[in-house]
């Protein structure tokens, strides 16, 4: 659930989520037909990688990934490496 103060970021590739601190709260993603993931790093592409999410192969699956109780916390920006996924959607405050 977005909190009043939430916003979200949609990628079909692999690129920014927010460009300054942000605390990522969910995920959701639609998975490609082969495997992959989704890498949430801290610092852009070169950053530091604090959490991955493998995705099934399965062009049609989607999951969603509450992060809300334990969101994670990206101090400098929040960036995500999308590995054989259709899109991903980060949801941040």
């Amino acid at each position: 659930m977005i909190q009043s103060d939430g916003q979200s970021t949609t990628l079909t590739e692999s690129g920014a989520i927010f460009g300054g601190p942000a605390r990522i709260m969910g995920i959701y993603f639609v998975s490609g037909a082969t495997a992959g993931s989704v890498v949430i790093k801290d610092g852009g592409s070169g950053g530091t990688a604090l959490a991955t999410f493998a995705t099934p192969a399965s062009a049609t699956h989607t999951a969603y990934i509450d992060l809300s109780n334990s969101p994670i916390r990206c101090s400098t920006s929040a960036y995500a490496t999308i590995t054989n996924a259709t899109s991903v959607t980060a949801i941040y405050a």
